[in-house]
């Protein structure tokens, strides 16, 4: 499956996955994440159940805190 991942082409196996398997496939471990798909919001609760198809565009931003 070809998608667009934080502005970058990606290619990820299979026709669909959840952001869970993304995330997983992706090894992002970050605990507080912003995530899109094509431009809707996506909830933590909803991570198991949001699905990527083909030609979609994925946004994973991990929010830093600082001083």
């Amino acid at each position: 499956m070809n998608i667009q991942l934080n502005n970058s082409p990606d290619q990820l196996p299979g026709e669909s996955l959840t952001i869970r398997d993304i995330l997983l496939i992706k090894k992002f471990t970050f605990p507080n994440l912003v995530i899109k798909i094509n431009g809707q919001l996506i909830r933590k609760p909803q991570y198991e159940s949001a699905v990527v198809h083909e030609g979609d565009v994925v946004e994973i931003i991990h929010l830093i805190s600082g001083g």
